[in-house]
């Protein structure tokens, strides 16, 4: 069974609204409640504009633009502050571990993962999820992104199975499903909000909660 990352295993929204708190006591002073519920929306909003995007300086330029502070981070430094404090903002739930520790008595698992190798390693570490996995892939360490389907050949290989007996989990539609299909894999989508599939990508199965993972091993 192999694993998308971002918004699959991990919460990445979650920790999208822990580095907003570390930004704020950073960089501005006395925010209100209610003016804080508004920065973060927005903060939020630009963080998913440039989601893929390597470069966060476009995420706290634009936020800075609209919520001037006097302790603006200088664009040198924004990187820094986003790869020191993003994988700090993860976490692993409870219930996913448990998951995961039964499907490991059945099957091989395996994580495939865009990004940085920096800050996807920085992550996994953070949250252990490097003790439970055969192989890790991370797009900028192999040169493939998903849904490139040379990516999940890649996987397949590391973990010598064939696409008929894997499964991949992921989020993402396109990427995710739509890419490992590409390589002959069924793909479950992770759909944990029921939001509706607006593409003509058709998935094996669909779940809402990761613990319903374990029915295809009882």
């Amino acid at each position: 069974m192999l694993f998308d990352l971002d918004d699959t295993l991990l919460n990445r929204d979650q920790a999208v609204e822990n580095m907003f708190f570390i930004l704020i006591e950073k960089c501005y002073e006395d925010i209100k409640r209610s003016a804080k519920i508004e920065m973060l929306q927005k903060f939020k909003e630009y963080d998913k504009k440039a989601y893929g995007d390597g470069d966060k300086a476009k995420v706290f330029e634009a936020f800075f633009d609209e919520f001037p502070t006097e302790y603006r981070l200088s664009s040198h430094d924004i990187q820094d502050f986003w790869n020191n404090n993003f994988p700090n903002c993860f976490s692993i739930n409870q219930k996913t571990i448990n998951t995961l520790n039964t499907i490991k008595k059945h099957v091989k698992v395996a994580i495939i993962t865009n990004g940085s190798t920096q800050r996807q390693r920085a992550k996994i570490i953070k949250t252990n999820l490097d003790r439970y996995f055969e192989t890790i892939i991370i797009s900028e360490e192999v040169g493939l992104i998903k849904p490139d389907k040379h990516i999940f050949d890649l996987a397949l290989d590391k973990l010598n199975v064939k696409p008929e007996e894997a499964l991949f989990v992921g989020d993402d539609m396109e990427k995710d499903i739509g890419g490992c299909q590409n390589a002959n894999i069924n793909g479950i989508w992770f759909n944990p909000y029921n939001t509706n599939n607006t593409t003509d990508i058709k998935p094996y199965d669909e779940i809402n909660s990761f613990d319903r993972l374990i029915s295809y091993f009882t």
